[in-house]
C-alpha cells in the first residue's frame, strides 16, 4: 500500500461524511474503514454496494435487511447474497436477480426458496445447474426430476444414478437435448429407442450410444442428418471428392478422423453410391 492509499484510508476513518460518500461511489470497499456510523449510513452504504455489491459485508445489519440495497448489490455481485438477512435470501426477486449474475447462488438462498418447485424449475430452465441447489426432497422427487429434464436434459448428469437408469427420466432428457445421452446409464445408452431418440435430437449423439449401436448404418445415416457439422463434412467431402485432389482429399481425411467422423463419411458415401447404382439399374 502506499503512502497515498495510506492517507486515503486514514481520512475515511476519521469519519467525514461527504468525504467517504465521494470514496465509496469511486471505490466500494472503502467502506470498511469508515466509522461504524458511516457504516449504518444508509446513503452511504447504497452508493458503496452500487459500485462494489462485496461493500454489503460491512454494512451494519440493519441495512443487510434493508430490500434496496440488497438488491442493488446482488445486482452489481451476485455473492453479495452471502451477506443479505435471512429474510431477504429468501426473496425470490432478489435470490433471481443475484442468479442473473451467478447461477450458483442458488446454493446461498433460503432454504425455502430452494424447495420451491416452481422457482427451481425456472432455474434449471435457465442454467441445469440450478438443479445441483434445489432441496434434497425435489432432487428426489421422480415427477419433479422429470418435469426437469422436459424443461433442460443438460441436467441429467446432477441427477442420481438411479435417475440416470430411469427410461422415462432418461427419454425425456434425450428429447430435450440429445446430448444428454451420455450421462445415461450404460444399459440405456445401449436402448435403441432412446439412442434413436437422442440422435434424431441431435447427431452427435452417436457418439455416446453404446458401441454395438454407433457401428448401426440407420443409426450412422440419421446422425448425420442430425448433425450440422456432419452434414457440411459431407458437402466437404463431395467437393473433394469431386475436384479429385489427392492433397485436399487428405486434408479431408485428417479433419474426419480428428472429429470421429470419417466412418460417417464412408457410410453416407455408400449409402449415395447405391442410390446412384439403383438409378441407373431403373433407367435401363
Amino acid at each position: 500500500m502506499d503512502d497515498e492509499d495510506e492517507l486515503v484510508r486514514t481520512d475515511i476513518a476519521q469519519g467525514d461524511r461527504e468525504f467517504v460518500l465521494g470514496s465509496v461511489r469511486e471505490d466500494g470497499g472503502a467502506i470498511r474503514d469508515a466509522p461504524e456510523a458511516l457504516k449504518a449510513d444508509r446513503e452511504v452504504v447504497l452508493g458503496a454496494v452500487r459500485q462494489n455489491g462485496w461493500a454489503l459485508q460491512y454494512a451494519a445489519p440493519a441495512l443487510q435487511a434493508d430490500r434496496e440495497i440488497v438488491l442493488a448489490a446482488v445486482r452489481q455481485e451476485g455473492l453479495a447474497l452471502f451477506f443479505a438477512s435471512q429474510d431477504l435470501r429468501a426473496d425470490h426477486e432478489i435470490v433471481l436477480a443475484a442468479m442473473e449474475v451467478h447461477v450458483y447462488m442458488l446454493g446461498a438462498a433460503a432454504e425455502a426458496v430452494k424447495a420451491d418447485r416452481e422457482f427451481v424449475l425456472d432455474a434449471v430452465q435457465r442454467d441445469e445447474h440450478a438443479f445441483l441447489y434445489a432441496a434434497d426432497a425435489l432432487q428426489a422427487d421422480h415427477e419433479f426430476v422429470l418435469a426437469v429434464m422436459k424443461k433442460n436434459g443438460n441436467a441429467l448428469p446432477y441427477a442420481t444414478d438411479a435417475f440416470k437408469a430411469d427410461r422415462e427420466i432418461v427419454l425425456a432428457a434425450v428429447q430435450q437435448d440429445g446430448r444428454a445421452l451420455q450421462y445415461a446409464s450404460d444399459a440405456l445408452r445401449a436402448d435403441l429407442t432412446i439412442v434413436t431418440t437422442a440422435v434424431r435430437q441431435n447427431g452427435g449423439a452417436l457418439f455416446h450410444a453404446a458401441e454395438a449401436l454407433q457401428s448401426d448404418e440407420w443409426l450412422r445415416m440419421l446422425a448425420c442428418r442430425g448433425s450440422s457439422l456432419p452434414t457440411r463434412a459431407c458437402a466437404f467431402v463431395k467437393l473433394a471428392r469431386d475436384r479429385a485432389d489427392a492433397a485436399i482429399q487428405s486434408q479431408v481425411d485428417l479433419f474426419l478422423i480428428k472429429r470421429g467422423l470419417a466412418d460417417w463419411i464412408s457410410a453416407k458415401e455408400v449409402k449415395a453410391r447405391g442410390s446412384r447404382h439403383r438409378k441407373r439399374r431403373r433407367s435401363n
